[in-house]
Protein backbone atom coordinates (compact mmCIF):
# COMPACT_ATOMS: atom_id res chain seq x y z
CA UNK A 1 0.00 0.00 0.00
CA UNK A 2 1.60 3.42 -1.41
CA UNK A 3 1.43 6.52 1.26
CA UNK A 4 2.28 8.86 -1.47
CA UNK A 5 0.41 11.81 -2.46
CA UNK A 6 0.53 13.13 -6.13
CA UNK A 7 2.10 16.27 -6.58
CA UNK A 8 -1.16 19.14 -6.18
CA UNK A 9 -1.72 21.04 -9.90
CA UNK A 10 -0.35 24.34 -9.61
CA UNK A 11 -2.17 27.05 -11.43
CA UNK A 12 0.76 29.33 -11.44
CA UNK A 13 3.21 26.97 -12.14
CA UNK A 14 0.88 25.48 -15.02
CA UNK A 15 3.08 27.52 -17.96
CA UNK A 16 7.05 27.60 -16.46
CA UNK A 17 8.40 31.35 -15.85
CA UNK A 18 10.73 33.01 -18.61
CA UNK A 19 14.25 32.68 -18.10
CA UNK A 20 15.19 36.05 -16.83
CA UNK A 21 16.45 37.41 -19.57
CA UNK A 22 13.32 37.35 -21.64
CA UNK A 23 10.96 38.25 -18.86
CA UNK A 24 13.20 41.67 -18.59
CA UNK A 25 13.12 42.18 -22.78
CA UNK A 26 9.58 41.73 -21.93
CA UNK A 27 8.97 44.25 -18.58
CA UNK A 28 11.29 46.71 -20.24
CA UNK A 29 9.32 46.54 -23.56
CA UNK A 30 6.03 47.18 -21.26
CA UNK A 31 7.29 49.84 -19.75
CA UNK A 32 8.32 51.79 -22.54
CA UNK A 33 4.18 52.19 -23.81
CA UNK A 34 3.38 52.93 -20.29
CA UNK A 35 3.34 54.58 -17.57
CA UNK A 36 1.44 55.89 -14.38
CA UNK A 37 -0.07 57.98 -12.73
CA UNK A 38 2.18 57.71 -9.75
CA UNK A 39 5.26 58.47 -12.05
CA UNK A 40 3.26 61.27 -14.01
CA UNK A 41 2.61 63.63 -10.81
CA UNK A 42 6.38 62.83 -9.18
CA UNK A 43 7.55 64.21 -12.63
CA UNK A 44 5.20 67.06 -13.34
CA UNK A 45 5.62 67.94 -9.01
CA UNK A 46 9.65 68.32 -9.83
CA UNK A 47 9.40 70.16 -13.30
CA UNK A 48 10.47 67.49 -15.50
CA UNK A 49 10.50 68.63 -19.22
CA UNK A 50 10.36 66.17 -22.49
CA UNK A 51 6.69 64.80 -22.14
CA UNK A 52 3.06 66.20 -22.67
CA UNK A 53 0.33 64.85 -20.76
CA UNK A 54 -2.82 64.48 -23.63
CA UNK A 55 -6.63 63.77 -22.43
CA UNK A 56 -7.76 61.94 -25.61
CA UNK A 57 -11.56 62.58 -24.06
CA UNK A 58 -14.34 64.67 -25.18
CA UNK A 59 -14.18 68.28 -24.31
CA UNK A 60 -17.09 67.80 -22.58
CA UNK A 61 -15.32 64.96 -20.21
CA UNK A 62 -12.40 67.12 -20.11
CA UNK A 63 -14.34 69.89 -19.10
CA UNK A 64 -15.58 68.59 -16.29
CA UNK A 65 -12.52 67.08 -14.77
CA UNK A 66 -8.72 66.73 -16.20
CA UNK A 67 -5.32 66.45 -14.99
CA UNK A 68 -3.66 69.36 -14.64
CA UNK A 69 -1.80 70.68 -17.57
CA UNK A 70 -2.97 68.16 -19.88
CA UNK A 71 -4.11 69.16 -23.47
CA UNK A 72 -6.98 68.20 -24.66
CA UNK A 73 -7.04 66.37 -28.10
CA UNK A 74 -9.91 63.54 -28.72
CA UNK A 75 -8.41 60.61 -30.33
CA UNK A 76 -10.78 60.55 -33.26
CA UNK A 77 -9.32 64.65 -34.24
CA UNK A 78 -5.72 63.59 -34.03
CA UNK A 79 -4.13 64.54 -37.55
CA UNK A 80 -1.03 66.15 -38.32
CA UNK A 81 -2.33 69.46 -38.90
CA UNK A 82 -4.45 69.34 -34.73
CA UNK A 83 -1.27 67.45 -33.34
CA UNK A 84 1.42 70.04 -34.77
CA UNK A 85 2.03 72.36 -32.13
CA UNK A 86 3.63 68.93 -30.08
CA UNK A 87 7.50 68.50 -31.35
CA UNK A 88 8.06 64.73 -32.04
CA UNK A 89 10.66 65.14 -29.57
CA UNK A 90 8.28 65.10 -26.94
CA UNK A 91 6.96 61.95 -25.28
CA UNK A 92 3.07 62.06 -25.27
CA UNK A 93 1.36 60.71 -22.74
CA UNK A 94 -2.20 59.73 -23.22
CA UNK A 95 -4.51 58.73 -20.95
CA UNK A 96 -8.75 58.51 -20.66
CA UNK A 97 -11.29 57.68 -18.26
CA UNK A 98 -10.10 55.03 -16.80
CA UNK A 99 -9.19 51.08 -17.31
CA UNK A 100 -12.38 50.27 -18.81
CA UNK A 101 -12.24 53.30 -21.87
CA UNK A 102 -9.38 52.62 -24.94
CA UNK A 103 -9.29 55.82 -26.05
CA UNK A 104 -5.84 56.36 -24.68
CA UNK A 105 -5.04 53.35 -26.68
CA UNK A 106 -6.81 54.71 -29.70
CA UNK A 107 -4.80 57.51 -29.06
CA UNK A 108 -1.63 56.44 -28.38
CA UNK A 109 -1.90 54.10 -31.72
CA UNK A 110 -2.81 57.41 -34.35
CA UNK A 111 0.16 59.42 -32.18
CA UNK A 112 2.59 56.71 -32.99
CA UNK A 113 1.22 56.67 -36.59
CA UNK A 114 1.81 60.24 -36.72
CA UNK A 115 5.20 59.88 -35.83
CA UNK A 116 5.31 60.76 -31.79
CA UNK A 117 6.99 58.32 -29.25
CA UNK A 118 3.81 57.43 -27.01
CA UNK A 119 2.73 56.39 -23.36
CA UNK A 120 -0.16 55.50 -21.93
CA UNK A 121 -1.03 56.41 -18.65
CA UNK A 122 -2.41 53.24 -17.46
CA UNK A 123 -5.28 53.72 -15.04
CA UNK A 124 -6.43 57.03 -16.52
CA UNK A 125 -8.16 59.61 -14.62
CA UNK A 126 -10.03 57.39 -11.99
CA UNK A 127 -6.69 55.96 -11.31
CA UNK A 128 -5.36 59.95 -11.13
CA UNK A 129 -7.94 60.41 -9.14
CA UNK A 130 -8.21 57.06 -7.14
CA UNK A 131 -4.31 58.16 -6.20
CA UNK A 132 -5.36 61.72 -4.65
CA UNK A 133 -4.36 64.18 -7.10
CA UNK A 134 -5.85 67.11 -8.07
CA UNK A 135 -7.84 67.64 -11.29
CA UNK A 136 -9.05 70.97 -13.30
CA UNK A 137 -12.13 71.85 -14.41
CA UNK A 138 -15.77 72.44 -13.76
CA UNK A 139 -17.07 69.44 -12.19
CA UNK A 140 -14.31 68.62 -9.17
Amino acid sequence: MSTSTAPRFSSVLETPAADPETARRHFAAKLSLETDPSDVFADMAKGVQGFVVVDVRSPERYAEGHVPGALNLPHRTLREDTTAGISKETVVITYCDGPGCNGSTKGALRFAALGFRVKEMIGGLEWWIKDGYEVEGNGR
